[in-house]
């Protein structure tokens, strides 16, 4: 098979041909506009697939605690018929569980400290079915007993007032009692029965977790507030609550997890949107240095081209040798930039720490930020538009110089030869 002699001079002219000084010049600009596309591939890798770690990582310990969807009786009160709307949910092949809950807000004494709370009441035996928290801690789940008045405290909350298991904590309800001598706060005296480390501050530091039967007596409640789901595939939580919104018989008001965090997730979005634009823009620079480097070729080249020309060569054929000769630079730019990115950003968990002991420093302090090391996901719709951006932007950057060199007039440049 003949290969076409574009294609050859092509990649002649990126090795720059003959060992001169100003071929060798031209080499080592092309040789620094190839590392300049690799390194801003590299680097736009390196970061997204971060940043995808630290989203995957703070979503997955959210969801360790929060479900996938929570659906609430009208204005927020209790559920007209639980059982019925758990049997209506499960009918969706998405829902994977299903468990009903009490969900309100209160004040936690321990002698002179008093904390706000978040007051979750549930069902020992069906909340592992819904949250990952709950099925690590079942055998502490299973000593809230109804009647018995215990509580499981997230670690923060229970290290914030100075208690352990077994101590007494004090339930302050909202909506006091009306007596002869005006509003009475209504107080519950509890035992903590155990704690619960879900690795998000948030929620360690102000979750409380009783029994759902102690919960509806404590807050004078007929029954749950509300069901809680678990699907089989997260991503898909807003497409089957607003399944679930048409088929279910009533009013209620449903929530899916990307709603409920919806302000996190809108700005760590538009955090990644905004750093892949800024990178880009690397990646920019350096192809468009490819302009200088085809330009000099150009200029050094123009005796060839024009023995090319009074040879028969069209200009088409001529602007071809110098796309195919700035293609090179990008392509090959690109596929390693592809590949170290990867590498590293594979690896991610084993070259950060090494570098932490190399410089004797932490970069994500434990008592700082909420995950201790450095993760990474590199997923495929970050990494294909970054191959293709880099490999449009060079392309783009070689046709200016190759028209200009199609343009060559033969009897000008051979003038002086």
């Amino acid at each position: 098979m003949r290969i076409p002699y574009e294609l050859t001079l092509g990649w002649r002219y990126t090795r720059a041909g003959r060992a001169t000084r100003r071929n060798g010049f031209i080499s080592f600009i092309s040789m620094v506009s190839m590392l300049g596309i690799s390194l801003g591939v590299a680097a736009l890798i390196i970061v997204l697939s971060v940043m995808n770690g630290f989203q995957k990582e703070v979503r997955d310990r959210m969801l360790g605690v929060v479900s996938h969807i929570e659906i609430y009786g009208p204005g927020g009160g209790v559920l007209p018929d639980v059982n019925r709307t758990i049997a209506e949910s499960r009918k969706n092949p998405q829902v994977l569980g299903s468990a009903p809950f009490v969900a309100t807000q209160s004040l936690l004494a321990h002698g002179e400290d008093m904390r706000g709370a978040i007051v979750r009441g549930i069902d020992p035996a069906q909340e592992p079915q819904v949250t990952d928290v709950a099925a690590a801690a079942r055998t502490t789940l299973a000593k809230l007993q109804p009647g018995a008045f215990g509580v499981v405290l997230g670690a923060e909350l229970a290290r914030s007032l100075g208690v352990r298991e077994g101590d007494p904590v004090t339930l302050i309800a909202p909506g006091g009692q009306v007596t002869p001598a005006g509003v009475v706060p209504r107080l519950k005296q509890m035992t903590v029965v155990g704690t619960f480390d879900s690795g998000h501050y948030e929620y360690d530091s102000g979750l409380l977790m009783l029994n759902i039967e102690d919960a509806q007596r404590i807050f004078r409640l007929e029954g749950p507030t509300g069901v809680r789901l678990k699907l089989k595939d997260l991503n898909r939580a807003r497409d089957v609550a607003a399944e679930l919104q048409g088929h279910l018989s009533g009013e209620f008001v449903i929530r899916d997890w990307t709603r409920q965090n919806r302000t996190w997730f809108a700005a760590v979005q538009l955090e990644k949107r905004m750093m892949f634009i800024i990178l880009t823009l690397i990646v920019a620079v350096a192809a468009f240095n490819l302009v200088s480097t085809l330009v000099m070729t150009v200029t050094d080249k123009r005796a060839d081209i024009a023995i090319l020309r009074t040879l028969g060569a069209s200009p088409r054929s001529i602007m071809g040798i110098f796309v195919v000769q700035g293609a090179a630079v990008g392509v090959i730019g690109t596929l390693a930039g592809l590949l170290g990115g990867l590498l590293i950003a594979m690896n991610i968990d084993v070259i950060v720490p090494a570098l932490e002991h190399l410089l004797n420093a932490s970069f994500l302090p434990r008592d700082i930020y909420l995950i201790s090391r450095m993760p990474s996901d590199p997923q495929s719709n970050d990494i294909v538009p970054i191959a293709l951006i880099s490999l449009v932007l060079a392309f783009v950057a070689t046709l200016y110089p190759s028209w200009r060199a199609s343009q060559v007039n033969p009897a000008e440049a051979l003038r002086y030869e």
